[in-house]
């Protein structure tokens, strides 16, 4: 490619636009440096498809009895995106009704009329004409040479109908497909992935793993004519130095959209928990120095005048004390929220006292059971009363505790479930939000998958003719908790934090009520987001002091080396 030739990169609906696009935007910085000119866009912020896929969500709510909605948000997306894919994949009629009816029937176990289906067809009719008009204009302004999609499993049906429309415009734009699809449900080795490579025309190239160098080389041409898949492998495994990252260029976006700005300290992950897939998306971990994660986050908010920042890293435990330190020698008062592993570090009321001060806003803590068994057979080593000092440690400094539970893990019994909702209940004044969601099993791209595999059969949720409706096919194992108990018991997940006032927010109304409810619990509680959007800098962090209401873990409690 002729480095005067332009490329665009895009996130396509269904993502939830809590941050601007970061892959895209390290991909457009990147590129940029090398001579290469990059837009990028991102289609979840254009109001009329979000106006769209609100209606879809609050008809098809209405006609779910709210005890047997679940996570809703999260289910009825998997609803739509499936719907959005057999709809542009459907011949027959008959077919279309029947296996859309079993799609809502598997989300929920409820029923709904083929005229109900009906109904929500015309919305995504409506859909993917509103986004072709979206997409014909944007096209036309920008006139790539190659157009790149950054793909998650939600977005992939919209992503190929964005490569049929720049065929139809322009036969010669090079498109291509990456993203964090091809580490979980289309792993490289799995049918899914066969299927898929064979069946998407549209599609030149698909690059799997860490994007820069990959996409460097293909428009370098140092890939062969016609190579349609290129991973890691093709450049003998080399990973980047990520001190020697530029910092995301977000210039393209309209921030108003996005509550944080993105970041991050590190790629890949040290841990591998049996139902995870990052190390397979970035390869071996590596992260920043702790200088350089300030100096970045230093950079953004005078570009962007931003106070609040997401650390996309799969784990912050290796570089959170050191961030920390770092932005109170620096002067500076960057926010920043991340994942956390609830390790011993975290049950030390010091060490949170230290991260609050500065400048840690909320940790996304997988925490996924509250049963000792279940912990094990995941490996995640660590324990229930490990979570309940982390938990305790991080809301007595005031720090948000967005916590994640998996039900339905293989071989998850009664007492297994319920010790999560017993263990929740105690810590329900220390959790700032609960977001729950079923185990999902791949063929391939797990750690465990292979074993899984061995010890249970396992079996297509759907019919087997309505694969090339689905394009990407979803496989259960045939164990208990089977998939209806399952469902119970995110119904039942989902009440029991309703009756415990413990909120899983998703609009910014919903984290107004959310802020207001922590500050009322933690005398330590971190800025609202309504107070850390106004223009004046908050500085209140360094000033946080210790209420000395909870106690470092006692020693031998777990299993706490990071």
């Amino acid at each position: 490619m002729m480095k005067q030739e332009r490329l665009l990169l895009m996130v396509m609906p269904l993502w939830n636009p809590l941050i601007p696009p970061l892959g895209i935007s390290c991909l457009k910085s990147y590129l940029n440096e090398h001579g290469y000119h990059a837009t990028t866009a991102d289609a979840n912020v254009v109001p009329a498809l979000n106006n769209i896929i609100s209606d879809y969500f609050q008809r098809l709510g209405g006609w779910i009895p709210r005890e047997q909605s679940g996570n809703f948000n999260n289910i009825a997306n998997t609803v739509l995106e499936k719907h959005l894919m057999v709809h542009r994949r459907h011949t027959d009629e008959k077919e279309y009704l029947e296996l859309m009816q079993a799609v809502v029937y598997q989300a929920f176990f409820q029923t709904i009329s083929q005229d109900r289906i009906r109904e929500l067809t015309n919305l995504i009719i409506e859909f993917f004409d509103e986004f072709r008009r979206y997409l014909t204009g944007l096209l036309e302004e920008v006139k790539p040479a190659v157009f790149g999609a950054s793909v998650y499993g939600a977005t992939v049906a919209v992503s190929l109908f964005a490569f049929e429309i720049a065929k139809e415009l322009d036969p010669s734009v090079k498109t291509v497909m990456g993203g964090g699809i091809f580490s979980g449900e289309m792993a490289i080795d799995s049918p899914n992935f066969n299927y898929f490579i064979n069946h998407t025309p549209h599609i030149d190239c698909i690059i799997m793993g860490e994007g820069e160098q990959l996409f460097l080389h293909y428009l370098q041409g140092k890939f062969p004519e016609g190579k349609k898949v290129v991973t890691l492998d093709d450049i003998s495994g080399s990973t980047l130095n990520l001190d020697t990252m530029p910092v995301p260029d977000f210039s393209d976006f309209d921030l108003r959209y996005y509550p944080n700005l993105p970041s991050y300290s590190s790629r890949s992950c040290p841990f591998n928990c049996s139902f995870c897939s990052e190390a397979v998306l970035w390869g071996k971990y590596r992260r920043k120095k702790a200088s350089q994660v300030v100096r970045e986050l230093d950079e953004l908010s005078t570009r962007y005048g931003r106070q609040l920042f997401l650390l996309s890293d799969s784990l912050l435990n290796p570089i959170v004390t050191d961030l920390a330190k770092e932005c109170i020698a620096s002067g500076i008062y960057p926010y920043w929220d991340g994942y956390l592993r609830a390790d011993k570090a975290v049950c030390d009321p010091e060490n949170a006292l230290l991260w609050r001060q500065g400048g840690f806003y909320r940790a996304r803590l997988g925490l996924e059971s509250g049963s000792v068994n279940i912990l094990e057979a995941m490996d995640k080593r660590i324990t229930p009363e490990q979570i309940r000092s982390a938990v305790a440690t991080l809301a007595d400094a005031g720090i948000k505790t967005t916590t994640y539970w998996i039900v339905g893990y293989p071989g998850e019994t009664e007492e297994d479930f319920q010790a999560t909702l017993d263990l929740i209940e105690e810590m329900k004044d220390n959790i700032y939000e609960a977001d729950c969601n079923p185990f999902e099993y791949y063929l391939s791209g797990q750690k465990s998958s292979d074993q899984w595999s061995e010890a249970y059969s396992h079996s297509l949720l759907y019919p087997a003719w309505a694969e090339d409706m689905l394009m990407i096919q979803t496989w259960t194992l045939d164990c208990k908790p089977d998939r209806e108990e399952v469902s119970r018991r995110l119904n039942r997940f989902s009440q029991h934090c309703r009756r415990l006032n413990i909120p899983n927010p998703y609009s910014k109304y919903d984290i107004y009520l959310a802020d207001q409810r922590w500050k009322k619990l933690h005398q330590n509680a971190v800025p609202s987001l309504v107070e850390l959007e106004s223009s004046q800098q908050i500085t209140e962090c360094r000033g946080v002091q210790s209420l000395l209401e909870v106690e470092p873990l006692a020693e031998g409690e777990g299993d706490f080396d990071f």
